[in-house]
Parts: structure tokens; C-alpha cells; sequence
């Protein structure tokens, strides 16, 4: 089981294939599969597609789980090299070489942060003028909220008094629609800017540096992988902006997939030549029943199952000991319960990108360590809690019929006490299914990967696509469980 789950880590981690990565949003999605087209039109390349925030990716990037992804300057200066102010581009590479790292070829376009709201705020034309309007509502993107070059050092340029509320991306736009907030982040060139007729505001005092699309690699991947670098590197200054923002307007806007768009592109008999005018152009979106039964549903259903399973074993056969541990070592049950219990207190995508860079990789083994951890607790604590409920009774005759400590405990303790541990089981098995949405986000498959690209496009019937299969799945799990009870109780 273990072999079937890290078996697509190990190839990943293979030096045979260009391993792209991408952020989880629409652009760099749609990028990430113009550099994977590209590289496969001259060698063997993959997408490990919506990898999370630039926190994530760069750790896969330095761990070697990917060899490239498309990054932006000013998020290379500012927020990766940590630099006080702009940077040349060679002062850039000089910095980043030490890291083992390089910055190599300009798309063609630049991507800034700003800030929008709606047509109808009047009173809002630049981000000085919103330094006098305290009680407006600011809905950002949890990146742009801590990043160095977002919100922190925006508010102590212009003295913003607000404090924002943390927005993902793709649902900010229809938060600013339905005035839930008054003002949200965007980038320059995503398309709904237009659908919306949202006010750009001018940053009036320049503190938004350029945004040049680039690609961000390892310095060993152009030679590892030199032909598909070459052609790689011919997509230099190819990329306006008005084709990017209508290469965005057609995934989110008409529905497409972003390995339609960028093969559209890449296509020059169908490439995009200027911004999209709206959704009419493209073909009628896909339903909820379409998107559910897919192609990748046996695949995303067979990670998510293995996920899950693995990640259940692995925690039995090391939760059930300790519970023993605890039940029997008084000194001990305080320690091991609180432990088990803090583990299970790490924020999933905090302990995702800690375990990035302490083992190396990205995919199925560090989400398996994961699901792991977040299992352990209630295997852990119903097993204890089992033995302790076993009446001192039965294990004085136990003893009088001559059987030894060990034999009492596989013979009569751990019978008596297997319907509570069971109950622990079930609750960690459940509870992973539910968690193992996570997976998606280092690219490690399941269900999540629909939930991560519904939340980048803002489209609830790919969100449910992956989130009915998911409480579908949770309720089988559940079913069968109680069933199992059930027959250990007839039997008994």
C-alpha cells in the first residue's frame, strides 16, 4: 500500500520529466500549462498545478519536487529575496544564487497589485484618497495581507487605518459585487476587472513595484533538461497583457480548461490576439453533473481512497501502541495525550509547508505525514480509554487462570476493549476524508484538486464536484464502520 501511494513521488522526484509548477490562480495555472506544452513539444515535462501560495512553492522549488514555475519580479525582490526596495535584475540572479535558484525569461507583460471597488464608490480615486475613508470595508487576499510587498508596507506608505478582512482570491470579486466588502486586491491582468466595471485606484505615490511575469528555476534544470529549456526559453517577450487578461477571461469568464487555453495559444491559427469582450464567444460552461463525472474522477477517487487508507493504517499501528502506553504508564498518559492532542492543533497548511522543506519533496508522502498526524488523536485516546473501562475483575481472573501479563492483555483486554477503539477508527477515518482535501494543495491528487481550481475560478459547481465525493466517500467510510461494529457484536 505504502509503495502504491509514493510510487508517484519517487517519479516526480526522477530526473526524467521538467517538473512545472504553479500558485492557485487562474494566471498562473494557465502558465504553468503554456510552459508544460511547450516543454513537451520537445521532451517530457508535467504540471503540478495550484501548489498554494509563493510560501509553498518556492519550498518545492528549493526541495527539488519541481524544477520551475512562473513567478513575478517585484514577488521575487520584495517578498522571496526580501529586499527593502527594487532591485536590478542582476542584483536579483546574484542573490539568488546561492539559493541555487535562477530568474530567466520575461513573458512579456507585467502583472501589478492594486486595489479596486466598485464604479458606483465615487469618493475613491487614488489610495491617498482612501486614507480618508477609515469605515470602508477592505477585503484581501490572505497572501496580500502578510506578504512584504502587500498590505503591511501599503498601509504604512499611505497611512491606511483600516484593518482588512482576509478574502481568497477567487471569491473576492463576488464578495465586492454583493457589498459584502467595499474594496478588494486584484492583479492588473485579470479579466474580471472588466465584467465587474470595477475603479481601479491609482497608487498615487508609487509603491507598487513591476510585476514582470518570469520564470523562476533551478540552475540545474537548463542543464538537465536542455532541449525542453530551449523551447522553454523561445517564449520570451511573447506574452502581452491584453493576452493574458483574455487568456483569463476565457477560464473564467467562458468556462474553458487551462490546458484548452494555453493549446489555444500556443496555436497560431487559434491564438489569442486581444482582450475577450465577455463570455458570449466561448462555449456554454460545463454542469455540476459534467464536472463530477469527469475523466478524473477514478483517478482522484483511487488517490483520495489510498490517501485515506494509508494514512489510517499508518496511525493504528503506531496510535493503538501508545494507547496501551497511556493506559498502563499513569506517569505517561498525561504526556502522550497531550502530545497527540497538539499535533492535532497544527494548522493543516502550516504543517504542509513545514514538511516541505524537512522532507525534500511535495505530493503523497508529505499529505500522507499529514493525515497521519491529524489521525493519531482520537486512535490514540479511544484506545486508552477502552482498556480503562475493562473491570478490574476481569483481569484479576484472568491472572487466576494462570495467564501472563502480555496474554491478558491480546486475550481479554484488547476484545473487551476493541468496540471503543473501533469508535476511534471510525472517527479517524472520517475525520482523514474530510482532511485529505488538503492533499491537493502540494499536489498529491484527490478530491481537493476540484475544491483548490473551484476556489481559484470562484465556481461553486466545480467546488461541489469535489466536495460531494468527498462527504460521499465519509458517509461509506461511516456505513461500513458501524457495520463492522455491528458484526463484532453479534459475534459477541
Amino acid at each position: 500500500m505504502f509503495t502504491l501511494l509514493v510510487g508517484g513521488a519517487a517519479t516526480a522526484a526522477g530526473g526524467d520529466a521538467l517538473r512545472v509548477g504553479s500558485k492557485r490562480f487562474t494566471e498562473s495555472y494557465i502558465l504553468g500549462e503554456v510552459l508544460t506544452q511547450t516543454a513537451n513539444a520537445q521532451g517530457k515535462a508535467e504540471h503540478r498545478q495550484g501548489l498554494g501560495n509563493t510560501a509553498i512553492v518556492l519550498a518545492a522549488l528549493q526541495a527539488g519536487s519541481i524544477d520551475v514555475y512562473p513567478e513575478y519580479m517585484g514577488t521575487i525582490d520584495l517578498e522571496i529575496l526580501k529586499n527593502a526596495s527594487a532591485s536590478s535584475l542582476d542584483e536579483m540572479r546574484a542573490a539568488l544564487k546561492p539559493m541555487g535558484l535562477g530568474v530567466a525569461v520575461p513573458l512579456g507583460f507585467n502583472n501589478t497589485y492594486a486595489l479596486a471597488m466598485r464604479a458606483d464608490s465615487k469618493d475613491v480615486a487614488s489610495l491617498s484618497d482612501l486614507a480618508r475613508q477609515p469605515g470602508l470595508k477592505l477585503g484581501l487576499s490572505h497572501e496580500f495581507i502578510g506578504r512584504a510587498d502587500g498590505w503591511p508596507g501599503l498601509r504604512q506608505r499611505y497611512g491606511l487605518p483600516h484593518t482588512p478582512r482576509g478574502l481568497d482570491h477567487g471569491i473576492a470579486y463576488e464578495a465586492l459585487a454583493q457589498r459584502q466588502v467595499d474594496l478588494i486586491d486584484i492583479y492588473s491582468t485579470d479579466a474580471k476587472i472588466r465584467q465587474y466595471g470595477l475603479r481601479v485606484l491609482k497608487d498615487d505615490l508609487g509603491y507598487f513595484p513591476r510585476y514582470d511575469a518570469m520564470l523562476l528555476y533551478r540552475l540545474d534544470a537548463p542543464q538537465r533538461f536542455p532541449t525542453q529549456w530551449a523551447a522553454i526559453a523561445r517564449l520570451e517577450g511573447r506574452i502581452s497583457a491584453e493576452q493574458m487578461i483574455a487568456m483569463n477571461a476565457q477560464v473564467e469568464l467562458e468556462g474553458k480548461s487551462f490546458a484548452a487555453v494555453a493549446k489555444n495559444w500556443l496555436t497560431p491559427a487559434s491564438a489569442v490576439q486581444g482582450p475577450a469582450q465577455g463570455p458570449a464567444q466561448g462555449p456554454a460552461r460545463l454542469g455540476l453533473m459534467a464536472k463530477m463525472f469527469d475523466a478524473s474522477l477514478w483517478t482522484l477517487t483511487r488517490q483520495h481512497v489510498l490517501l485515506v487508507l494509508a494514512s489510517v493504517i499508518l496511525a493504528c499501528l503506531v496510535g493503538i501502541p501508545l494507547g496501551i502506553v497511556a493506559a498502563f504508564a499513569p506517569r505517561l498518559r498525561q504526556t502522550v495525550l497531550a502530545l497527540a492532542g497538539v499535533l492535532q492543533t497544527v494548522p493543516s497548511l502550516a504543517l504542509l509547508a513545514i514538511l516541505i522543506p524537512v522532507l525534500g519533496m511535495i505530493g503523497t508522502v508529505p499529505a500522507l505525514v499529514a493525515l497521519f498526524v491529524y489521525a493519531l488523536l482520537p486512535i490514540v485516546r479511544n484506545t486508552c480509554t477502552g482498556l480503562l473501562g475493562v473491570p478490574q475483575g476481569l483481569r484479576t481472573a484472568a491472572q487466576a487462570l494462570g495467564l501472563g501479563r502480555r496474554a491478558t492483555l491480546i486475550d481479554v483486554e484488547l476484545p473487551l476493549a476493541l468496540p471503543v477503539i473501533l469508535a476511534g477508527i471510525k472517527t479517524a477515518a472520517v475525520m482523514s476524508v474530510g482532511t485529505a482535501t488538503i492533499a491537493a494543495f502540494i499536489g498529491a491528487g484527490g478530491f481537493g484538486e476540484r475544491i483548490t481550481i473551484g476556489l481559484a475560478l470562484n465556481d461553486n459547481d466545480m467546488l461541489l464536484a469535489g466536495a460531494i465525493p468527498a462527504a460521499l466517500l465519509a458517509l461509506l467510510t461511516q456505513g461500513l464502520f458501524e457495520a463492522g461494529e455491528r458484526l463484532i457484536a453479534r459475534r459477541n
